[in-house]
């Protein structure tokens, strides 16, 4: 089959390739597109890939989103126009579930942010299957209409982690902390305040502090990022991840990183599995993590067993794909 994955940002990126890798070895025409944006292109790149770039990530403002989506659904239209796949599989791609749903053809999709409304509401109804991670409550996707679920025990990060070989990260002075910063201009994060700088300071009276940035002084995407850093790889060489977001801090706790996850979004349901799991996430508040950072700074868990317990949603997609038709 001809099968097409969108990604918009780099934990998608991440997953097309995981399923691109394994789909391809059971026969499969991969079509792997993404949009330019600081997360996308240099992390394909540094993972072998090559995707075609359609459009590009503009979060200014409500009226540039919506002109950048509407752009790429017209960009995709004409791209398969004459050509198109027999099955779409997107962690929630906007761009994609609404060309595939418009040329008839059925949609594989990931999903595991029950707070991000909008997104939701864009991609979900659209959808043949829901694949979703068992610790989302089943009102999740009854709310937003999904038609079909599938529930696999694990978290999305589970299918580039679980076989994951991290190299050694040279020349890095140790304790390595690494910080990520919020994602201030997604939908969901509308009016969150970003103290990533400050706490990285703070946290500099304990160790070396990589800050991990997605925005320039002014608040704006970087376009370009000078010198790429694989942050799945980064995480595996830290001796503390902290971060407003939660695929980091995920990756990090997979891997058997101490990692705190701040902000009312680190309560998320995936994140409080992984904690309920013995995986060393540890969700709290601002005013708690320089305390939890001293306590867990440095200690190395063995999650071997615990990750071997968990299921791969590659394995899930899969089969999804070898019951349909060609």
């Amino acid at each position: 089959m001809r099968i097409w994955y969108d990604a918009c940002t780099g934990k998608q990126t991440r997953y097309a390739i995981a399923l691109a890798q394994r789909l391809r070895k059971s026969g499969h025409e991969f079509v792997f597109t993404t949009r330019e944006h600081p997360d996308t292109i240099p992390l394909a790149k540094a993972l072998g890939e090559n995707p075609i770039v359609v459009g590009k990530y503009n979060p200014a403002t409500l009226s540039s989103r919506l002109q950048e989506s509407a752009e790429r659904i017209i960009q995709f239209s004409k791209l398969f126009k004459d050509n198109p796949p027999d099955l779409t599989i997107a962690h929630q791609s906007v761009e994609l579930c609404r060309t595939a749903y418009g040329l008839g053809i059925p949609i594989i999709l990931t999903a595991d942010t029950p707070y991000a409304t909008a997104v939701n509401t864009l991609t979900i109804p659209f959808a043949h299957t829901v694949v979703v991670s068992e610790a989302l409550p089943k009102s999740f996707t009854r709310k937003f209409c999904a038609k079909k679920v599938v529930a696999f025990k694990g978290v999305d990060e589970v299918a580039w982690i679980k076989d994951f070989k991290p190299s050694k990260t040279k020349n890095v002075e140790k304790p390595l902390i690494v910080v990520r910063q919020i994602e201030a201009k997604a939908a969901y994060a509308q009016g969150k305040q970003d103290l990533a700088k400050p706490l990285a300071e703070k946290l500099a009276e304990l160790g070396n502090v990589q800050l991990v940035q997605r925005y320039n002084e002014q608040g704006e995407a970087f376009g370009t990022k000078e010198g790429f850093v694989d942050t799945a790889n980064l995480v595996a060489n830290a001796d503390l991840v902290v971060s407003y977001g939660g695929t980091i801090s995920r990756e990090a706790a997979l891997q058997g990183v101490p990692s705190i996850a701040i902000s009312d979004m680190a309560k998320t349901y995936v994140n409080r599995y992984l904690a309920q799991k013995g995986f060393p996430l540890i969700i709290t508040t601002p005013k708690e993590v320089f305390r939890y950072a001293k306590e867990y700074l440095g200690k190395r868990f063995d999650v071997k067993e615990k990750m071997a317990a968990l299921e791969n949603p590659v394995d899930v997609i899969e089969r999804i794909v070898a019951q349909r038709k060609p």
